[in-house]
């Protein structure tokens, strides 16, 4: 595995998160239990902060605030890449940043746009992040493990790349 680190491994992080968009949000509720939900990755800034929208009355906020410590697991299995943040989570009321993560396709969960009563951002700041992705494309990545599969033999140690990155 090609173990990638600094500046490279953060700005590919920064192009996996917002290219993969969807990620999981795993949160803890009072009795100690993870709970995850799918969120929609707005920007990860040059902070490394990462920005999503959201209702400041749900599940999701209480547990945030209650139980700073959070996760977020991205995953796109189809290209076989894959991010893992912990972090820090925080509710912003930050109208000039609102307006520039703010778009159209946000309409669905905010009727009445940035104007929604309750309307907030929740930022989660990475202690701890890690990625996988193919280290020559998905098909040479699948080519290497068909090849491991048939000579019984372990894949080379080059096909995948991995950073980890604490902030």
């Amino acid at each position: 595995m090609t173990e990638i680190t600094g500046p490279d491994a953060l700005a590919r992080v920064k192009d996996l998160v917002e290219d993969i968009d969807f990620t999981m949000l795993t949160t803890t509720d009072d009795d100690g239990n993870l709970v995850s939900r799918p969120m929609s990755t707005r920007q990860m800034d040059d902070a490394c902060d990462i920005w999503f929208f959201t209702a400041e009355d749900t599940e999701k906020v209480e547990e945030a605030r209650a139980h700073r410590q959070v996760g977020l697991s991205y995953c796109d299995a189809k290209g076989m890449r894959y991010v893992s943040v912990a972090g820090n989570a925080s509710i912003v009321h930050d109208r000039a940043k609102m307006e520039e993560l703010y778009s159209p396709s946000l309409d669905i969960w905010f009727e009445d746009g940035l104007d929604t009563p309750g309307i907030a951002l929740l930022k989660v700041t990475p202690t701890v992040t890690e990625f996988w992705e193919p280290a020559k494309g998905k098909i040479a990545m699948a080519a290497g493990a068909l090849k491991a599969l048939v000579t019984k033999d372990t894949p080379d140690d080059d096909i995948m790349n991995h950073g980890h990155i604490v902030c």
